[in-house]
């Protein structure tokens, strides 16, 4: 038990330190952008932050929809049983 729940934290925290080296780039991106004069980039870059943040909902939620139905299938197929 000792071993999966270390397994999972390292699983955790080793995604995330891919995804925190991006917010230097994305920060230095929008500095020398703005120091150009564009202003139009900070649009862009909130839409890719919103698409990234509901990915993971939106995948959750189609297998929680996936599961329910298999779940209600099974149990009505029991039921007739």
């Amino acid at each position: 038990m000792k071993l999966r729940l270390s397994l999972l934290a390292f699983l955790i925290f080793g995604l995330q330190l891919s995804g925190w080296a991006q917010c230097a780039m994305c920060r230095a991106s929008v500095e020398n952008n703005v120091s150009n004069g564009e202003t139009t980039i900070g649009a862009g870059l909130n839409s890719g932050i919103l698409y990234l943040f509901v990915m993971p909902y939106l995948l959750a939620a189609v297998i929680g929809v996936l599961w329910y139905r298999a779940a209600k299938k099974r149990k009505a197929k029991l039921s007739i049983r």
